[in-house]
């Protein structure tokens, strides 16, 4: 479900259109006077009457919305598995593998629901300079901040209740795959986060206290020594699989902070 957010939705039609096939995708549309873009033809779209009110108390009815329709398309219309990720995330197979997403998900048994290893990518501003939106995202930013907040059930295999913002699904555990990577984007360009908290529609809903984690992200990323990918996110997955939020053991925790990784070269052109 997005709201005035064309620039991610662009490459996120682009990335599981091709992933999926594009008549499998869903886009719903957070308010009547959104317009649908051209690109996303070919996919199913719908505008929604807005959710009101600020952030806390709209994300639950957001994700309430989608949590039942993900349970319409396993009911309904035969969907064995479905995939719930905001426009600025993208869930990614290690390359190694040599399997698209739906080729990798398809062998995989997954029980209620499998996360990939959250990779909040930022920008670092001494290396990186803004953002090109006709070009991979992959191939312009090389750092990332792994980050158990974005380590989220996004892959479920029957109706459940997601919890706001896609991060746990109520009453159920979690487990991280070994090849599974969820890759966040909202983190890529300082001047694009400057821009959207000027944005009078996001500041009027509470989201700003949202937007300047994403700032903070590019500054851990630029001030801390990157560490080496592979040498780094097996650890990582394992200490998140085991440690849980202190008040919800249903979310993975990562204790070690400012976790910095460089992203390996096989992810380049992917996104």
């Amino acid at each position: 479900m997005v709201r005035n957010d064309e620039f991610y939705l662009r490459k996120w039609v682009a990335y599981y259109g091709e992933q999926l096939g594009r008549e499998n995708l869903r886009i719903y549309f957070d308010g009547e006077d959104q317009r649908v873009p051209d690109f996303c033809e070919g996919v199913y779209t719908e505008l929604k009457p807005r959710i009101p009110g600020m952030v806390v108390k709209s994300e639950k009815e957001r994700l309430t919305f989608l949590s039942h329709q993900a349970a319409r398309l396993m009911r309904e219309e035969g969907y064995d598995l479905v995939i719930g990720v905001d426009a600025d995330e993208f869930l990614v197979v290690d390359p190694v593998v040599g399997k698209t997403l739906q080729e990798y998900l398809s062998s995989t048994d997954i029980k209620v629901c499998v996360s990939g290893l959250g990779v909040d990518v930022g920008q670092h501003l001494d290396h990186e300079g803004v953002i090109d939106a006709n070009k991979p995202f992959l191939d312009q930013r090389s750092y990332a901040y792994l980050c158990s907040r974005y380590t989220k059930p996004s892959v479920i295999a029957q109706p459940v209740m997601w919890g706001s913002g896609f991060h746990r699904v109520k009453g159920h555990n979690y487990h991280i795959d070994k090849n599974l990577y969820l890759f966040h984007f909202g983190s890529i360009d300082l001047e694009m986060i400057k821009e959207r908290m000027g944005n009078a529609d996001l500041v009027s809903t509470g989201r700003l206290g949202h937007i300047k984690k994403r700032a903070k992200t590019i500054y851990v990323v630029s001030a801390t020594q990157a560490r080496d990918w592979d040498k780094t996110v097996g650890g990582m997955r394992l200490a998140q699989q085991w440690l849980r939020q202190p008040f919800a053991w249903n979310k993975p925790w990562n204790p070690i902070t400012k976790v910095v990784v460089r992203i390996a070269e096989r992810f380049k052109g992917i996104v």
